[in-house]
């Protein structure tokens, strides 16, 4: 019988399983021995607050972390730079398909890891890691 594998503490990908980059970060983080926190952020979407501090932990503009080729872009009238940064992510909350994958939290930060390849900018012994 085989047991989920254990979470490495302080390392959580929010993943959509049907993105090829998603699913790349992971096998990288995998490849590391880190087996992250993963967050389906499809099937347990992330609430405004939840976005709001996602957003300050990657230090990007909302806007940077929104899928613009998704229906629900043009149909909310997103493009429209008026948007404040709270209407984006009411938006994302409520349209999680909006967001932009993955995205990757470590003890060392927090990026869009689009390529996958990113994810290693945030290993240890990493460029500028000083480990």
């Amino acid at each position: 019988m085989s047991t989920a594998p254990v979470s490495t503490p302080g390392y959580t990908i929010y993943h959509s399983a049907r993105c090829s980059n998603s699913r790349g970060a992971l096998a990288l983080l995998r490849e590391h021995g880190i087996e992250p926190e993963i967050v389906d952020y499809i099937a347990r979407p992330l609430d405004a607050a939840q976005l709001k501090a996602l957003v300050t932990r990657l230090q990007v503009p909302v806007r940077e972390l929104l899928r613009s080729k998704e229906a629900a872009y043009a149909e909310l009238g997103l493009r429209d730079a008026a948007r404040s940064d709270d209407e984006l992510m009411a938006a994302v909350a409520a349209h999680p398909e909006l967001l932009n994958r993955p995205i990757v939290v470590t003890p060392r930060g927090a990026l869009l890891c689009r390529p996958p390849e990113r994810v290693l900018q945030l290993l240890p012994g990493a460029a500028g890691d000083g480990a």
